[in-house]
Parts: structure tokens; C-alpha cells; sequence
């Protein structure tokens, strides 16, 4: 069973490794996951070895291999992890006249889902506000219009309205009438995930 510090750690890992095709660093890990504690890191990558999740290979630079990818038991154990703070604004999610619900099977079918806190406000627009959690399924394509987690020149990490121009660039359409789209170059942007649900709390 993971904590969910390791489960943080762990859902990085894979999401960079699958995106990527090699390791991150530890100080990638530590930005990826919001925090400037390298030892801490360590710590939990120690942890999850020592659970079978991870292997080390210390003659190489990239030395992490993910080594457990179905971990869906520690999640019906711990839910769902929430694996860092997000640009961006507020989600909501309401049930009505439901009596019992597994939010496991309703919102993340697939294992690999994971929340992430927001920050800012560049998404008001379509009800998705600061302190709210966004649960993203992990995939690296997207389709016009989609709410999605993209990465910016592999570093900087932000949810926005996906757009694919016809000239080879994307832009991130924020949910403001205050903030203008971001125009990258298709090669700087990196798809993480895509909305799949909002969760707000009272």
C-alpha cells in the first residue's frame, strides 16, 4: 500500500517515463510534484523500490525503471492520488438523488487517473476555480476543444482549452475574458491528460 506521497512520486514517474521514453531526474520529480525537498524524494523513491514499484539501476544517469504499473489495488485502498497543484481555476461536481456511489468506478475507470489541486484563475469561465481538483486521464492526444493538462517545453505544466491550428501550433485557450490564448509551436507542447471530472468541496 502506498502513501500518498508515493503515490505522487510513482504517478509522475510513469506519466513522465510514458511521455518521454526515459526516467526523470530527481530535481524533475521534486518541480513536477511542487516541491524543493531533493531529499524527500529520495525518500519516497526508497520507498516505492522497496514495494516493488520501482527499480534502480545505479550505473545509469536516468536510473529509475517503473517496475509495477497496474497499481489500481492501492487506489481502491487509498484513492485516487493527487499528484501536484495545477494552473488554471475551479471544478464542480454534483450527484443528485444518488444514494451510494463508488467514485472509484464512476469518475477514474482507469487505474491510471490521478487529481490535481488548481491554482489561479484562467478557467473561471467554465465553473473551474482555485482550490477545486481536477481528475485527468492520462493520454497524449487531444481533440479540438478538450480541457486538457499540457506541458510546455517539458517544464511548465498548465490546464487549458486545447486547440491544434491549421499553421503547426497550438494554442491554450484560457476560460477568462481577462487572459489572451497561448500560441506555442506544436513541439513545445506536451499533452499529459485530458478533463474527465471536477470535484469541488464545501
Amino acid at each position: 500500500m502506498l502513501t500518498q506521497k508515493q503515490h505522487q512520486v510513482f504517478s509522475f514517474i510513469t506519466r513522465f517515463t510514458n511521455t518521454k521514453g526515459y526516467a526523470p531526474s530527481y530535481e524533475e520529480i521534486a518541480n513536477g510534484i511542487g516541491t524543493r525537498s531533493r531529499g524527500s524524494i529520495s525518500k519516497h523513491i526508497d520507498g516505492l523500490i522497496e514495494k516493488g514499484y520501482l527499480e534502480k539501476n545505479p550505473d545509469k544517469i536516468r536510473s529509475l525503471t517503473v517496475i509495477k504499473s497496474d497499481h489500481s489495488e492501492d487506489l481502491e485502498a487509498n484513492g485516487i492520488p493527487l499528484v501536484g497543484k495545477i494552473a488554471a481555476g475551479r471544478p464542480i461536481m454534483a450527484f443528485e438523488n444518488i444514494d451510494r456511489i463508488d467514485l472509484h468506478q464512476y469518475l477514474a475507470k482507469d487505474a491510471r487517473c490521478f487529481l490535481l489541486e488548481v491554482v489561479g484563475e484562467s478557467m473561471v469561465g467554465c465553473g473551474i476555480f482555485e482550490g477545486d481538483f481536477v481528475l485527468i486521464q492520462p493520454q497524449s492526444t487531444a481533440r479540438n476543444g478538450q480541457i486538457v493538462v499540457a506541458l510546455i517545453d517539458g517544464y511548465e505544466a498548465t490546464l487549458k482549452r486545447y486547440l491544434q491550428n491549421s499553421n503547426n501550433t497550438i494554442s491554450l485557450i484560457p476560460e477568462n475574458a481577462e487572459m489572451r490564448p497561448m500560441v506555442f509551436d506544436s513541439h513545445r507542447v506536451t499533452i499529459q491528460g485530458i478533463l474527465v471530472a471536477q470535484i469541488r468541496r464545501y
